[in-house]
């Protein structure tokens, strides 16, 4: 029997998933993928675990076994819905001058 998985969730892009869930998790072959319009979204799928990390927004969510990592399709269209409404908007932040 297999120890419990989990979805493992880090809020900054300089947090990583720790040496030993990378020793167990993510080791052998990996298919990397790379999704947004500047690239900005990675999906790595190891044979144990799925690593979705987006740059832009510095999240890294590092799911593992069977049942969860079938979660990060859900996760990564959540994604990319989030970039696209993102690039709609205008910045909220900039001055009326500078528009």
């Amino acid at each position: 029997m297999r120890a419990a998985m989990g979805v493992f969730q880090y809020d900054s892009k300089y947090a990583a998933p720790t040496r030993e869930q990378r020793e167990r998790y993510m080791r052998g072959e990996r298919e990397e993928q790379t999704f947004g319009s500047e690239g900005e979204i990675t999906l790595v799928v190891y044979d144990e675990a799925a690593y979705l990390k987006d740059d832009s927004e510095g999240v890294r969510i590092l799911f593992t076994g069977a049942k969860d990592k079938q979660k990060v399709h859900d996760e990564l269209r959540r994604m990319l819905e989030e970039h696209v409404q993102k690039a709609g908007r205008p910045d909220e932040f900039r001055a009326a001058g500078d528009r």
